[in-house]
């Protein structure tokens, strides 16, 4: 898919009707992204809205030298909803946590092909090694941090972070063949 370059440097010049329209395109895999790390659809929603200020407040900062603007969001989305559920309130809301919380994590078990179908990544992602495979879910789909993906994987620290940078480099030449 090519970039709305046109659209961007619109947006960057303060045009909401181009940022609306850029809102339109990404909002769906946006909300994904946000929904498989927070796992309650009200509080995406929440953080979706604040995900879209924050582009738009800080629109200016995005480079296109440096990536692809849809890279730029879903790391703006990733950051933002691992910043939510690290979040105070957020560990407060989920004291008291309902049963069928835990059917859903039990059911989602398998919820990592379901949400690379919904970004289009599945078919890459089935390309990679099942190691690769753990680590981008831990890290990138549901919000771990290195040492908290180290730990569940059973690694060391070290051996997690180049089996990281490999993994991604392997996605990246797998995406841009």
């Amino acid at each position: 898919m090519k970039q709305p370059d046109a659209l961007i440097l619109s947006m960057q010049k303060g045009d909401e009707a181009s940022f609306s329209k850029l809102y339109d395109m990404y909002n769906k895999a946006v909300y994904g992204i946000i929904y498989s790390i927070v796992l309650d659809k009200a509080i995406a929603q929440e953080v979706l809205q604040d995900v879209f200020i924050k582009i738009w407040n800080n629109k200016n900062s995005y480079d296109v030298n440096k990536g692809r603007f849809f890279t730029w969001i879903l790391n703006i989305a990733r950051n933002t909803s691992i910043d939510k559920i690290r979040s105070k309130s957020f560990k407060n809301s989920k004291k008291n946590l309902s049963t069928s919380n835990f059917v859903d994590i039990l059911k989602s078990s398998d919820s990592l092909n379901s949400r690379m179908d919904a970004l289009g990544v599945k078919k890459f992602i089935d390309k990679l090694k099942p190691t690769c495979i753990s680590i981008i879910d831990l890290l990138f789909f549901k919000g771990y941090t290195q040492a908290d993906a180290a730990t569940e994987l059973e690694i060391p620290l070290g051996t997690l972070k180049t089996r990281n940078r490999n993994c991604l480099k392997e996605l990246r030449t797998l995406v841009l063949d």
